[in-house]
């Protein structure tokens, strides 16, 4: 899947299961092997990610780029729990 990387910014990005995440605000890239790594994603659905904390979603997660993202998978709820 062949992207311009600033297309990416800006787009809405949807779980497999078609519910909205977000919006990417920025894209990961290694640079080194010249590829995206992942989607920075700022105030997500509070639905999806608990308290709607950013998340990073690596890229091999992406189904589909067009006029929005789309996943091949995301985790039906992502819990931010604190670690003792």
């Amino acid at each position: 899947m062949e992207t311009d990387v600033t297309n990416l910014v800006g787009l809405d990005i949807f779980s497999d299961r078609g519910y909205r995440l977000g919006t990417v605000n920025d894209v990961i890239v290694d640079f080194d092997a010249q590829t995206i790594y992942g989607l920075y994603v700022e105030r997500t659905n509070d639905g999806l990610v608990e308290d709607g904390v950013s998340v990073l979603v690596p890229y091999r997660w992406v189904r589909a780029v067009g006029d929005v993202i789309i996943l091949k998978r995301f985790p039906t709820f992502v819990s931010v729990s604190a670690s003792e």
